[in-house]
């Protein structure tokens, strides 16, 4: 039988659980890893824009100057997750995910900040995706058969994305022009700039 202490931490929020911890705990950090067009879009007062590549170059950093109580956010809690199970191997394994994304808070009646609105990439990733394979099979009636090969290489693709719960297209359809802030995130900007915190590790020792 497995024992409370070997039971598998729960990473899940509700939005309306974080809109509670806004003013019941003072340590907490809220990091969106969406893009920073997304985060323009809409975001939740209070957040810090770390987009999710970015924190995957600078992860050790980033764990370094987070405190006890960190909440990741993105458009469905996908990233958020990846951001998670990076941040756990630098020794974050108290991060929470919060259900549904920024809009899940918003509809929630959450406090957030409206900005330019932008389709956000997720949306884009299904469209992109949806496109390509009609017109394989569209190309493939009408062209040569051999154009619907291209809608078998995006189903392999999407099947390949949710098996390593990574999306190649994302990551490419996010550096395009219309995607870009007016600022984008850097590494001095958006992670320098979190207040750091005293190891909380060391706090007890005899």
């Amino acid at each position: 039988m497995t024992s409370p202490s070997t039971a598998p931490a729960v990473t899940a929020l509700a939005p309306e659980t974080l809109q509670s911890w806004f003013t019941e705990h003072q340590d907490l950090v809220v990091i969106d890893v969406r893009s920073a067009a997304e985060f323009e879009s809409m975001h939740i007062r209070g957040s810090y824009n770390v987009p999710l590549p970015l924190l995957s170059e600078h992860t050790d950093e980033l764990a370094a100057r987070l405190g006890s109580r960190v909440v990741l956010v993105c458009q469905s809690g996908v990233r958020a997750e990846q951001a998670r199970q990076r941040l756990a191997t630098v020794g974050i394994d108290a991060a929470y995910v919060l259900t549904g994304g920024a809009p899940a808070f918003a509809a929630a009646g959450g406090d957030v900040v409206k900005g330019k609105d932008r389709w956000d990439l997720e949306r884009q990733v299904r469209l992109v995706a949806g496109s390509l394979v009609v017109l394989g099979l569209a190309g493939g009636r009408f062209v040569s058969p051999k154009i619907r090969t291209l809608a078998g290489v995006i189903g392999t693709g999407l099947t390949f994305s949710a098996a390593t719960n990574t999306c190649a297209m994302g990551q490419a359809i996010s550096a395009m022009p219309w995607n870009k802030a007016a600022k984008e995130p850097t590494r001095e900007s958006a992670i320098l700039a979190l207040p750091a915190v005293s190891n909380k590790n060391t706090e007890a020792a005899a």
